[in-house]
């Protein structure tokens, strides 16, 4: 729904005053929550669900539909799984030989209609619909599988869980349970519709009387589907064989993995369970194997950070260092820095846990602590390989951190990760570790930290200037006055803007290409720090983190919340996602 066009109409149709208009508009903009502009006016009571409907309908030129009266076939509702009627708001609730009508919050949400086009092979009629004409179809999903999997139970059946008695019936009656149609389905609908919102992971977490099912897409978990109770142990014995785990255990985590390869698209799933009160809670990580290789300028780095990894990956030996959090992109980097010196003439060899993707060419192995297979012995018997470039997926002790440093100082290539928060509070952390300071100081070549931040939606992207009040609540976390440099050393700056409430930034609106989250997509924001000579006798002389970040900064190096900044003012991300993963 076009925005002006609505609020313009509203004036037209006397349902609200220009004075009013505007008064509501201005709260709305201060909101955080990515609440729809109409649903805020019902809330606000400032317009009835039909006041705006049918000035809606009258724009679109679409009839309002209230499912609220109509008989829904099953059959006609699961033409749209369930996750995709919770998240992008459409029910399908008439079928003829050719079309399919749906009843949507957005008729004008033409990606989501094409996707149901494609997956059905009708013609789409689309209808408006309300929030509780919706909420009531929506409830028809929970009721409808709720009768189908009745035959599985017996008719006073409870929600299974494991007890001492009968474990072995038990287990038994679950992996019948795990091939029974409707369990297939659900998991089958779970996974597929992970794969279509671009989810990289899927959490399923049983409840006392539910299980809740949530994606998290973008960095952030979304509600997509609540299972009745009584599923609960099924759902988890299908993900169980599925991916090879005992199905008689729930009371020890458990991992596993498994692909799966359809219309197109390759993933390999990593599965982990663990027993909570409720049950046992099931997470499955989607791993892209069909996704192509990315360019660092892709990844989000900044031309001045380019450099510094080019000149230092290009040195004949020594190592670089990649620091985050889990889930901040370290493996994605570092395959991507593996892809660009991936030629016939370097045998690349790794030791991963796991290996998340493949690399044509390269000598990937797995890590397997239950046979000894640990970091440091995988990297001694892979130093024996006559590798030039080693990739170490992480650092996690002293001796896989001193096998790492012997590798980079006697001619070879290393690259690995580190769970730090900045670039510089890597290198005190390898001397907490144990590592020798000449060590470190002779053979790590630079320190990359990062962060992944959602992307700004293109399609609803709108600018504003900074005011006082967020100026000085910013102020408590960042150095503001630092970034007005920043700026014109990148070029975002002409010298015009006299101080940072003259830069523009950005952030979305929120529309249907985003699910009206104002984001889409993730980048990474950066920091590199380069181990010059003047770092090296600070890591010598076992000085602090703060102190060797001082010093980067002074070789110009890029502080990560900086990079942020520089990234919202190029209307790639916006200062909300930089608070949320970059504070001081």
């Amino acid at each position: 729904m076009d925005k002006p066009q609505f609020n313009l109409s509203l004036k037209q149709k006397k349902l609200l005053s220009e004075d009013k208009l505007a008064a509501l508009q201005k709260e709305y903009q201060q909101l955080k929550s990515p609440q729809t502009w109409d649903n805020f006016l019902i809330d606000k009571k400032a317009l009835t669900e039909k006041q705006i409907l049918d000035v809606e309908s009258e724009l679109l030129g679409v009839p309002i539909i209230d499912l609220t009266v109509l008989q829904i076939p099953i059959d006609v509702l699961n033409l749209v799984p369930e996750p995709i009627a919770h998240r992008h708001q459409v029910i399908s609730f008439a079928k003829s030989k050719d079309s399919l009508s749906l009843a949507m919050t957005d008729p004008e949400d033409i990606q989501t209609k094409e996707f149901i086009q494609k997956k059905t092979g009708l013609k789409i009629n689309a209808s408006l619909i309300g929030r509780t004409s919706l909420d009531f179809g929506l409830s028809k999903y929970h009721s409808s599988l709720e009768k189908e999997i009745k035959h599985l139970f017996s008719p006073n059946a409870k929600p299974i869980v494991s007890s001492p008695e009968g474990e072995s019936a038990l287990d038994d009656g679950l992996k019948k349970m795990a091939e029974e149609i409707p369990v297939i389905r659900v998991v089958d609908t779970l996974l597929e519709y992970a794969v279509f919102e671009k989810a990289s992971d899927i959490h399923i977490e049983p409840q006392e009387s539910s299980v809740a099912v949530r994606y998290r897409i973008d960095g952030v978990l979304h509600d997509v589907m609540t299972l009745p109770k009584v599923i609960q142990a099924a759902i988890v014995a299908r993900i169980k064989v599925l991916s090879n785990l005992k199905i008689d255990e729930h009371r020890l985590p458990q991992d596993g993995r498994f692909k799966i390869d359809k219309d197109g698209y390759k993933f390999s799933l990593r599965v982990s369970t663990i027993p909570i009160f409720d049950g046992e809670k099931v997470v499955i990580r989607l791993l892209d194997e069909s996704a192509k290789a990315m360019s660092l300028e892709d990844l989000g780095f900044e031309q001045s950070s380019l450099d510094t990894i080019s000149r230092n990956i290009k040195k004949p030996h020594g190592m670089l260092l990649v620091t985050g959090p889990t889930g901040s992109g370290k493996s994605t980097t570092l395959y991507t820095v593996l892809s660009m010196l991936n030629t016939k003439s370097v045998n690349i060899s790794t030791i991963e846990d796991p290996v998340e993707y493949r690399i044509l060419g390269a000598n990937q192995m797995q890590v397997n602590p239950k046979i000894g297979l640990t970091f440091d012995v995988g990297l001694r018997a892979l130093l024996r390989q006559d590798p030039n470039i080693i990739m170490i997926g992480e650092i996690r002790d002293k001796e896989t951190a001193e096998e790492a440093v012997h590798a980079a100082m006697t001619g070879h290539i290393v690259f690995s990760t580190l769970h730090t928060n900045s670039a510089a509070a890597a290198l005190p952390r390898l001397l907490d570790i144990g590592v020798e300071p000449y060590l470190i100081a002779s053979t790590i070549n630079a320190v990359l930290a990062q962060r992944l931040v959602r992307s700004v939606c293109k399609d609803c992207q709108i600018s504003f200037t900074l005011d006082d009040a967020t100026l000085q609540s910013l102020d408590k976390d960042f150095h503001m006055e630092k970034l007005l440099p920043v700026f014109i050393k990148e070029g975002l700056s002409t010298g015009k803007a006299k101080n940072i409430q003259d830069i523009k930034f950005y952030k979305g609106e929120g529309c249907d290409k985003c699910s009206h989250t104002g984001y889409r997509g993730r980048i990474g924001i950066h920091e590199i720090l380069e181990v010059t000579t003047e770092v090296a006798d600070m890591i010598m002389m076992h000085k602090s983190a703060q102190e060797i970040q001082e010093q980067g900064e002074k070789q110009g190096m890029t502080l990560m919340w900086e990079d942020g900044f520089i990234k919202a003012a190029k209307g790639i991300t916006t200062i909300d996602e930089i608070v949320r993963v970059s504070k001081e």
